[in-house]
């Protein structure tokens, strides 16, 4: 071995040669056929060496026997270099499509570049976005290795009908490698950002190496996420003004603060995102040309008819009843899908006796309970003081480092003069923390985990542990605590210690099932953004007898007429009787209107209006 490889040729030889050669002389010697004298048995054994070798076994002059054994050689050396020419080109081939280095030849597919804990969550709701078409691949290309983003995507996937999912690794901020996926011929892109907020600039150099790859005119669709809002300006710059930038701290605070004013709103969102359920579509109807927005309600027996996107492409979301239906324009409704959006024959009929008139709704202050401080408490405190009633109470249960209590008394003072903001330093992952909190006086809680670091574990383990002593002191108190909790990974979910349909915002699988709808259909931008901010049309959960005389049967399609006469729009319901009992605990979207039910006093109806 240690004489290389002209060492391994000669004792390869020389180990042929002693088992060819007394092989061969046996033959001959055994063989009643075979010449009889030495000179032709000789010659016979020759023959027999060159044809188990390959080396012509010629018999004649010892020049002829020489060239003859030359000729041979070099054809054996040929034959060998060419076979493995061509093994190694073979392997070669075979190497870089395992390592996920060949050129995707397709049209009209997803881009997803980069991968973080929104990457298997993107995948899955892309695959099913496309269930229906008759072919549709999907694209990730990431700084990983191929095989293990498969497998990964496989396990938590799982099959994927008639939707291919191809995997590419190269960094997606080189131009070479997104070259390799094709995006200029995609129908769109999905730029996700890694775990850590301090990757943002990566995205913005990702952006800049698509622009890049695409050109300055390319017609992709292209949604991008960024954690630190100091980027979202220089993301967006990069990206072009066609495209969709989401701030995943930013959007996540607004549901919370949402979930943490009406419980079970997260079931609702997470049926609207998802593309299991009924979703955001947008449809041309021009046989409603002409009509007001509210005769558009009743037009559709399994859809709701929320908004209008007009044929200059602004969307109005739950407008004024009066609103006209222009041609060119598209409605946007919740339906199951966007083919089954059928007009009936009539519309169903309204039961105008239970219809109630408006309540008196007016503004009080509330308390609100924050146990925990991350880099998201921030924007929670400017998001609740936003829409918060004069007099209304945040008291902040955290840490008592010195970083946090100035980033609270930061906070409270951007804050206003209608939230106030007190700091109680403790440990919410303590149970003489939690025992020392009027817990049952606060309108909501909020539950948040530390910022994920390096070294500290994961930062759902906190979280969890300040849910089990929730828990316990709400079986203790008989009393039931609205608690919406933060949760990293998703899941955590199945064995955190809550209450049947708590509130949970996971905002890697919020902005996950975001960006697969603003992929899909890029309307839907501007109607999340409406969604999420205060002051606007919100989703919320309002009580049914707000709508109809409770104990009364009505169908829901005077629910719909309640609401609208009300300025809002009724999308669904929740069964008071059904809320603790899963998957959908007591939650209904977009049931028929002819659906005819017993409204009771615990019911709520789910409506998009100004909240």
């Amino acid at each position: 071995m240690a004489g290389g490889t002209s060492a391994l040729i000669g004792w390869l030889a020389l180990a042929c040669l002693a088992v060819v050669v007394p092989a061969s002389a046996l033959l001959v010697w055994t063989d009643r056929r075979a010449p009889a004298s030495l000179q032709g048995k000789v010659a016979a054994v020759w023959r027999n060496i060159g044809q188990t070798l390959r080396l012509g076994g010629d018999v004649g002059p010892p020049l002829s026997i020489a060239l003859s054994l030359l000729l041979a050689l070099v054809a054996l050396l040929y034959v060998s270099a060419l076979v493995g020419l061509l093994t190694a080109g073979i392997t070669e081939k075979l190497t870089a499509l395992r390592r996920g280095h060949s050129t995707v030849l397709e049209h009209g597919h997803t881009v997803v570049l980069g991968w973080s804990e929104q990457t298997p969550t993107v995948v899955a709701e892309l695959v099913a976005a496309q269930a229906n078409q008759r072919r549709g691949t999907v694209v990730v290309l990431a700084d990983r290795d191929k095989t293990e983003m498969e497998e990964e995507l496989h396990g938590t996937v799982g099959e994927t009908g008639r939707t291919r999912v191809i995997c590419r690794s190269g960094r997606p901020t080189d131009p070479a490698a997104l070259a390799r996926v094709s995006p200029s011929s995609a129908d769109a892109v999905l730029v996700l950002p890694r775990d850590d907020a301090s990757d943002d600039a990566e995205i913005v150099k990702t952006l800049l190496s698509l622009r890049a790859t695409v050109g300055e005119d390319c017609p992709v669709r292209v949604v991008a996420v960024v954690r630190d809002d100091r980027y979202r300006v220089a993301a967006q710059l990069a990206a072009g003004s066609g495209a969709t930038v989401l701030e995943i701290d930013d959007v996540s605070a607004r549901l919370l603060v949402q979930c943490s004013r009406h419980p079970g709103l997260s079931l609702v969102h997470q049926d609207l995102l998802d593309f299991a359920g009924d979703e955001f579509y947008t449809v041309d109807e021009p046989a409603l040309v002409g009509r007001r927005f509210d005769e558009t309600l009743a037009a559709y027996p399994v859809s709701c008819t929320v908004g209008i996107v007009r044929a200059g492409g602004d969307l109005v979301l739950n407008p004024p009843s009066a609103t006209e239906f222009l041609a060119g324009d598209r409605l946007v409704v919740i339906a199951e899908d966007d083919d089954i959006t059928v007009l009936p024959d009539e519309p169903p009929p309204v039961d105008p006796s239970v219809i109630v008139p408006r309540p008196a709704r007016e503004a009080r202050p509330e308390r609100v309970l924050l146990l925990g401080w991350n880099r998201r408490a921030r924007r929670i405190v400017d998001q609740l003081s936003r829409s918060a009633a004069r007099g209304s109470v945040l008291d902040v249960v955290a840490d008592d480092r010195a970083a946090t209590a100035t980033a609270v008394r930061a906070a409270g003072a951007a804050s206003g003069d209608t939230l106030s903001v007190v700091f109680h330093p403790g440990d919410p992952t303590l149970r003489e923390t939690i025992e020392r909190l009027d817990v049952a006086a606060y309108d909501g809680v909020i539950v948040l985990g530390p910022d994920r670091r390096t070294g500290h574990g994961e930062p759902d383990d906190r979280t969890l542990v300040t849910l089990l002593l929730l828990r316990a002191l709400e079986r203790e108190s008989g009393h039931r605590v609205p608690v919406v909790t933060e949760m990293a990974d998703d899941r955590n979910r199945a064995i955190a210690p809550v209450s049947p349909g708590a509130d949970f915002v996971v905002s890697g699988k919020l902005v996950g099932l975001l960006m697969a709808q603003i992929s899909q259909n890029e309307d839907l931008a501007a109607l999340f953004e409406e969604l999420f901010s205060p002051g606007g049309n919100t989703v919320c959960l309002r009580p049914a007898g707000h709508y109809v005389e409770p104990g009364r049967a009505a169908s829901f399609a005077t629910v719909v007429e309640s609401a609208r006469r009300q300025g809002a729009c009724a999308i669904g319901y929740r069964s008071h009787t059904d809320a603790g009992v899963g998957p959908g605990y007591g939650v209904r979207v977009n049931p028929p209107k002819t659906e005819v039910r017993r409204w009771s006093d615990g019911d709520e109806v789910i409506v998009i209006a100004a909240d």
